[in-house]
């Protein structure tokens, strides 16, 4: 039997969020949250991540209560850190027993990472509701194994019921930071990048660790991008050295880049991994996207995300192998093709969804209050 009790629209839920381990499951989990607290602001809400991952940081700068645990992944080649990975698990899920006992959540929400293993194991035993965000076009096989927990699975790609329960599965898109969708004027954009207001702009981001074969790709290529009147925004990610690109004109380059939003305003093309939360926020933007994937990513799944934008004609990719070829060559084709810009701009905006925290939060509290 159940251990949850029925909520109804009025009273306070109480709700976990598990998983993390990159910015493309912190952030979309941090966006459900705050679509909770919007239609419940006397929800409680608790997040369950990994010792050491980016939520533990992101997450109480967001202002959420964060439970830690030391769980890590099984490394894909043989590695004395496997020998490990029994323990933590064991010792992960005992202490997701005693998270849940204590806190009693009317509902947990899987968001991917390690933690989220753990968390929605022992939910799903304990009669909890769960419910499960898959940000990705091709799901990891912790979220396949635990969708027989789960009440809803909340995808942000069609054909997902080869690999899931098509009975579960809600097409709602993924969540994305609140500013991105937020309309940004482009000549103040580029103002506030130290750039041109009315010169092509093509904006690389690789991840905010950066990504070394597009970051050596654009070192060589970066005097014929300028040469050929394309200015660039170019995120490095931390510890790149890129020669003089700083004081180029024309180039705008950062470690980081902590307002995205005026970054996507900025461009006019985007060049970029394609990580679940990257496409996501790309289909909101409008932006044609040239994407490079990760090729060591789980499963490959940034590959799938890629294909999948490419099939609908809003995207290009490039294999990371090929990036020393073929990027900067692409680039400005794309670059110098008005109407195949303005086509595949159009097609992303199709693809794009701006209310999928909204829409989570909407039936993950409608379901529980049944």
């Amino acid at each position: 039997m159940s251990e949850n009790k029925n909520i109804s629209t009025q009273s306070k839920p109480r709700v976990i969020i598990s998983g993390g381990g990159t910015g493309g499951h912190v952030f979309p989990a941090i966006a459900i949250a705050d679509a909770i607290k919007v239609l419940r602001p006397n929800a409680e809400i608790l997040f369950v991540g990994a010792k050491g991952k980016i939520e533990m940081e992101k997450v109480p700068e967001a202002g959420y209560k964060i439970e830690g645990l030391t769980i890590a992944g099984i490394q894909r080649k043989l590695t004395t850190a496997n020998l490990s990975f029994p323990i933590k698990l064991l010792k992960s899920l005992g202490r997701c027993r005693s998270i849940i006992k204590e806190f009693k959540p009317d509902m947990t929400i899987g968001v991917g990472g390690y933690a989220s293993g753990p968390l929605l194991f022992m939910a799903g035993n304990k009669g909890i509701p769960v419910f499960i965000q898959e940000q990705n076009s091709y799901p990891g096989i912790t979220n396949r194994i635990l969708s027989r927990y789960a009440k809803k699975i909340f995808v942000a790609y069609e054909g997902m019921e080869k690999m899931l329960p098509k009975e579960k599965i809600v097409l709602s898109g993924n969540p994305v930071r609140k500013d991105i969708a937020q309309a940004k004027d482009q000549v103040e954009a580029r103002k506030s990048f130290g750039l041109e207001p009315d010169k092509t702009t093509l904006l690389i981001v690789g991840g905010s660790q950066g990504a070394r074969s597009i970051n050596k790709a654009i070192e060589a290529g970066l005097e014929e991008l300028l040469s050929n009147d394309v200015q660039v925004i170019w995120q490095t990610g931390k510890g790149y050295q890129s020669g003089h690109a700083a004081d180029k004109k024309g180039c705008s380059r950062n470690e980081f880049i902590r307002n995205m939003a005026e970054a996507y305003a900025a461009s006019d093309v985007v060049l970029a991994r394609s990580g679940a939360s990257t496409v996501s926020e790309l289909g909101v933007v409008g932006k044609p996207a040239i994407f490079v994937p990760f090729p060591h990513a789980a499963e490959d799944h940034q590959t799938s995300n890629a294909k999948a934008m490419v099939e609908k004609e809003a995207a290009l990719l490039i294999k990371d192998s090929d990036a020393g070829n073929d990027l900067i060559k692409k680039a400005l084709a794309l670059l110098s093709d008005k109407n195949k810009m303005a086509a595949m701009t159009a097609q992303m905006k199709k693809l794009g969804i701006d209310n999928a925290a909204d829409r989570i939060a909407r039936e993950t509290l409608e379901i529980i209050g049944k």
